[in-house]
């Protein structure tokens, strides 16, 4: 299966406070709320959505390619990601932009406070899905410039091309009608238990009523595991457990590029999920959203420690 993931590009500007954000916040005073926190760390990593979920992808053994638009300081990154088997070539360079930036601070109970810097992503749209020489089977939409998120539905829609909806922090900034059109289109949605009620409040859809409308829904709960609905089905996937907690930031993305390569593998929902949730485990004990790797022996063996898979996780293996 041929996966092209659509999405940010961007450097991650990872921080840790010593703290707790809630001892500082003061609900009465949001008024006037006027903070700054001291840091104890402050490390750059590669990061961006569809990166992120890609390079998870292919450790597992897929052969994601990747979308979008980054500045000139992308090189380096360029590099990386080629030599861990995403294609970059659709990969647009802008001259005289910087790579978006993510700056994200984690206190010490995982609660984090992030901020975004598009740059280079600005110009998303000038990618298109209509110059690829080939026909995706499946293409990622993810968090990017809502514009060309708005193009990318209506992308696949006219060339056909079924896509996996997961909108995440840009449903503040799209449009209730884009979100709506995007959701209605979409053969797959992904978002999170909290995404999941500001899609309720802002379009009126529920849960429930993503899945009447015949949608394969997968919501990611944190420390509660994932649900996914699909076929007449509802499957709970637990997390997997681990003594290591380093660093929260990427693991939705490592979920679903897990997640996505059992799928690819035909491997069924509950199998795929459960890869979601060990990838995330690898992503989760290391700091940074690409820095954890495994072979995919590793993988396997690991992944066997906790759950079944009845041999069919050998397909990773030949």
């Amino acid at each position: 299966m041929k996966i092209v993931f659509s999405g940010s590009i961007a450097y991650d500007y990872l921080m840790t406070f010593p703290g707790h954000f809630k001892e500082f916040i003061h609900p009465e005073k949001m008024e006037s709320l006027s903070l700054s926190f001291l840091v104890d760390t402050l490390t750059r990593h590669y990061g961006g959505t569809a990166p992120n979920i890609a390079y998870s992808h292919a450790l597992l053994g897929g052969k994601p390619a990747l979308i979008g638009t980054a500045g000139d300081d992308f090189n380096d990154y360029r590099q990386w990601l080629e030599s861990k088997g995403v294609d970059t070539k659709s990969v647009k360079q802008i001259s005289g932009k910087m790579t978006a930036s993510f700056f994200a601070n984690t206190d010490k109970a995982n609660l984090q406070i992030a901020s975004f810097y598009p740059g280079a992503m600005a110009h998303a749209p000038e990618v298109r899905l209509h110059d690829l020489d080939y026909k995706p089977d499946l293409v990622v939409i993810s968090p990017d410039d809502p514009v060309a998120m708005r193009n990318r539905v209506r992308e696949c829609v006219e060339l056909k091309i079924p896509y996996l909806y997961d909108p995440s922090q840009q449903l503040v900034r799209l449009s209730v009608e884009d979100i709506r059109e995007g959701i209605e289109n979409a053969k797959m949605i992904v978002v999170n238990d909290y995404e999941a009620h500001i899609i309720q409040d802002r379009i009126g859809l529920s849960e429930a009523d993503m899945v009447k409308m015949g949608k394969q829904l997968i919501v990611t709960r944190g420390k509660d595991g994932a649900t996914v609905y699909a076929d007449g089905q509802r499957v709970e996937i637990p997390i997997f457990p681990t003594d290591t907690i380093l660093d929260p930031t990427g693991t939705g993305d490592a979920f679903r590029g897990g997640f996505l390569r059992g799928l690819a593998l035909g491997l069924g929902w509950e199998i795929s999920g459960k890869m979601g949730a060990l990838a995330a485990t690898y992503c989760l004990e290391k700091s940074g959203t690409q820095n954890h790797a495994y072979t995919v022996g590793e993988f396997v063996n690991r992944f066997r420690e906790v759950f079944e898979d009845q041999g069919k996780l050998d397909q990773l293996l030949k």
